[in-house]
């Protein structure tokens, strides 16, 4: 299909009202306010300092097909026209000027579904400010978490540079005719230079470091992946330093909440377009279903265009409908097929289990209501700074199902600040938690020991406490602090040693290993006792936001024999609510006794 607003005098502004008016295609409301926003700011910008130039924004959208060709895909070979949605995006950018020529947007935001072209569109806009906007040395880069990453948008860039020129020769590209230079063969290139004006544009990943850069535009692609804001921030102060035209651009996919770097950008983004927030030198774009869809999203196909603005150009329908099919097949893909193709910000990118499943067993546990029952306690303890958890799993009584709860602890810090940055680094609203009372924040640098002792002998003395379990690692450390408070405790040796006073502790092995013998817990089988659990809707978890982030956060490994355990190196986040979620679901479930019938019920006595 070909671009319906490119014949118009000003692209830009006709697709901004038909994005209003809603007859030519949908549009989400995210996507609405920024239309509305460009056709406001028309109106009465020049007011605050700012100017539409719809001369600039022409020439922009006139370079796409004038230079490049489609690289890959069923339109390979043809010119470059931007897509629809391209001519609200790129016009913008470069046809909103202030009051000294410079582009308004500093910085600008694309949030889309899978497969909407974002990737070559910010390659393409790198080669143009590289060479084709008078910028002398114009520093242009393409970042990622990774290089893998930053190189997506860079070989576009590369491959379009390579292309014939629209209706020139065979071979005559900006490369083949010397108006760019690209250093590395192939998909090996690392660099493209542009030597009239001294430019360049080149990958570069998060954690390589540059002296002292003054870009003049950083492109980023798939933000949501991104785990470290630092690096976001290191390039916006260099975007800052440039007097005359900068931006940087970032595209992505709706990020999963527990993606906080992602969510964070993308809810301020959000309301900027929204006008809720006011930042002239922003642009955003999010293009998302509407939370009114979402019920009826897999079956609503009118909907689908919000949030995939490409459909119908260069990505056909059959593609999402197959996507579809496939998820209502497989309901554990579901969460993801939502977030990365309809905008849905579920709770987790890779969520260990069917995040349906999860959400499904949360609920309020009232422990004051479970003092009747069985309980077994689980602890990690962690680092002295980090996060310490408790969880206390009650066991089910008739049709009542298993019931678990936990408590969390971390250090308040001695500086002023301290808890808001600890949470900044670990991606957790700490700050948020302590006030709404999911979390203590126990005075000093470490965790005082002590307030988790003084739970854990509130839940011994009040509940029907069998035992509790916990990482060998940690366990002599707990019992000093449990000492300093008057409860009595005892390491549980096996069957042959003696019994002590007070509550009994039982080592939870971490790793892959089974144990066998003596009835000894581990982590393989407590993993496999809390997705069974939770698949069948037989227990129910208190509906923490920090336990459901410690499960957002959570990375399972598996060793040569399909044996898992949770491993914190790879988790996103603190993951030790989790964990003796996990311990003490184990704990309870192992200690359940199945009466078996008699064989001779079934079968009867053989007489002989």
């Amino acid at each position: 299909m070909a671009n319906r607003f490119l014949a118009d005098p000003d692209p830009t502004t006709a697709w901004a009202k038909a994005a209003v008016d809603g007859k030519l295609f949908t549009a989400g409301e995210l996507v609405r306010y920024a239309a509305e926003r460009h056709l406001r700011d028309i109106r009465d910008g020049e007011r605050r300092g700012i100017y539409w130039r719809p001369d600039a924004a022409g020439h922009a959208l006139d370079f796409l097909p004038s230079v490049f060709q489609v690289t890959d895909g069923p339109s390979a070979g043809q010119p470059f026209y931007p897509l629809e949605w391209h001519t609200f995006v790129m016009g913008s950018l470069f046809g909103w000027r202030t009051a000294t020529d410079r582009w308004r947007f500093r910085s600008g935001w694309l949030e889309t579904g899978k497969g909407q072209a974002k990737s070559p569109l910010m390659g393409a806009i790198g080669v143009y400010i590289m060479g084709w906007c008078d910028i002398q040395r114009a520093q242009c880069y393409a970042i990622g978490e990774d290089k893998k990453t930053a190189n997506v948008l860079f070989r576009d860039a590369a491959a379009m540079c390579r292309a014939t020129i629209p209706e020139h020769d065979e071979g005559e590209s900006l490369e083949g005719l010397g108006e760019v230079v690209i250093r590395g063969e192939l998909e090996n290139a690392w660099k493209i230079e542009h030597p009239d004006s001294g430019s360049f544009f080149q990958p570069i990943a998060s954690g390589e470091s540059l002296s002292g850069p003054r870009p003049n535009y950083v492109a980023g692609d798939e933000i949501h992946e991104l785990t470290d804001e630092n690096v976001l921030q290191t390039w916006k102060r260099g975007i800052d330093k440039v007097a005359g035209h900068a931006l940087m651009l970032m595209g992505t996919n709706t990020p999963a909440t527990s993606q906080h770097v992602g969510t964070s950008y993308s809810d301020m983004y959000q309301q900027i377009a929204k006008g809720e927030a006011r930042d002239d030198t922003a642009f955003a774009f999010v293009a998302r279903i509407d939370k009114a869809d979402r019920e009826t999203v897999f079956e609503n196909e009118k909907v689908w265009q919000k949030s995939l603005p490409a459909l119908g150009e260069t990505f056909p329908i059959e593609n999402i409908r197959e996507t579809v099919a496939s998820a209502l097949l497989r309901p554990s893909t579901k969460s993801s097929v939502l977030r990365l193709y309809f905008g849905v910000d579920t709770a987790s990118a890779d969520f260990w289990i069917d995040e349906e499943k999860w959400a499904a067993v949360q609920g309020p546990v009232d422990e004051t209501m479970m003092r009747n029952r069985f309980c077994r306690l689980a602890l990690d303890l962690s680092q002295k700074n980090d996060l310490t958890a408790v969880s206390a799993a009650w066991e089910p009584i008739g049709d009542e199902p298993l019931a678990v709860k936990s408590w969390y602890w971390t250090a308040a810090g001695t500086t002023a600040g301290h808890l808001k940055e600890k949470g900044e680094r670990d991606h957790a609203p700490y700050v948020e938690w302590v006030e709404d009372g999911f979390l203590v924040a126990t005075p000093g640098a470490t965790i005082d020991y002590t307030f988790v002792a003084m739970q854990v002998s509130k839940l011994y003395a009040e509940h029907k406490v069998l035992e509790m379990v916990a990482d060998p690692a940690f366990i002599s450390s707990f019992m000093d602090a449990c000492a300093e408070v008057g409860l009595e405790v005892w390491l549980y040796g096996g069957p042959d040693k003696p019994t002590g006073r007070g509550l009994k502790i039982v080592a939870h092995a971490q790793g892959t290993r089974v144990m066998f013998e003596d009835r000894q817990l581990c982590m393989p089988h407590s993993i496999t006792k809390t997705e069974d659990a939770i698949l069948a809707q037989r227990v129910i978890i208190d509906n923490s936001p920090v336990t459901y982030s410690c499960a957002a956060n959570a990375a399972i490994d598996p060793d040569g024999q399909g044996n898992r355990m949770f491993n914190k190196k790879k988790s996103r986040g603190r993951i030790d609510g989790m964990v003796t979620t996990t311990m003490a679901i184990g704990a309870a479930v192992s200690s359940l006794k199945t009466k078996k019938k008699s064989v001779y019920a079934s079968r009867g006595i053989i007489r002989v």
